[in-house]
């Protein structure tokens, strides 16, 4: 694994260290391990691994600026959010997943890989985005499944004036943003253009949707999640 991780970014023109690959490599073991106990990912093979969550969550890259403050809201087994924070020790990451079982393993993942730049929280995204983490962030990502209109619900909130959101998406990223227009509206924001990715060894489409935050998100949002899954802005 560890020769063709290195060969797929320098491919994206990423340049890594051997302490900074290593610590990948005993990423990928503890999540394999801990995938045997609790449900983290279905991508088990080694070299999938390094395209379809190494490389596609290092995609965001040239998005991200110097020293930013970043939120992965909905990070499950760590993605985006633990490969950016091992390769920018510039930029400090909180992790943010509603399910304890899986903070417990980030929370060892943190340790064995030292990374002093990242912090895992047990919040529901909608309660987290009410409370004092509201409207803080430089930068905001997600590669969770839901449509765009419903991420920008949960997501949006937590991005500062002038920050980005960015979503992790798939081939039908247009679609999704036309769909979504009438919620990033709402949310005081705008969306910028879509960020074609380069993933080594895919075949498959991978976007970026940057979404720019305005001005404070309206103290109305995000609603409940059921109500944000029932009635979709």
């Amino acid at each position: 694994m560890k020769n063709y991780l290195k060969e797929c970014l320098l491919k994206m023109n990423i340049e890594i260290t051997e302490e900074r690959l290593a610590k990948f490599i005993k990423y990928s073991e503890l999540l394999l391990d801990w995938n045997t106990k609790i449900n983290l990912t279905a991508i088990t093979e080694p070299h999938e691994i390094v395209k379809k969550h190494f490389c596609d969550s290092l995609s965001s890259l040239p998005l991200i600026k110097q020293n930013a403050n970043v939120a992965d809201i909905g990070t499950g087994a760590g993605f985006p959010g633990i490969p950016l924070a091992i390769v920018r020790d510039d930029i400090t990451v909180l992790l943010v997943d509603s399910l304890n079982k899986r903070i417990r393993f980030l929370e060892e993942v943190i340790y064995e890989l030292s990374l002093t730049n990242v912090k895992a929280v047990h919040l529901r995204a909608e309660e987290g985005a009410k409370g004092t983490i509201r409207d803080s962030f430089d930068v905001v990502t997600a590669r969770a499944v839901a449509p765009l209109n419903v991420l920008c619900e949960y997501c949006l909130p937590y991005v500062k004036p002038g920050g980005l959101f960015l979503a992790y998406k798939g081939e039908k990223a247009k679609e999704e943003l036309d769909a979504a227009q009438n919620a990033i509206e709402k949310l005081c924001a705008e969306a910028k253009d879509i960020f074609k990715c380069f993933i080594p060894d895919s075949s498959m489409s991978h976007n970026i949707i940057p979404v720019l935050k305005k001005c404070n998100t309206p103290k109305v949002y995000p609603r409940a999640s059921a109500k944000i899954s029932k009635s979709p802005l």
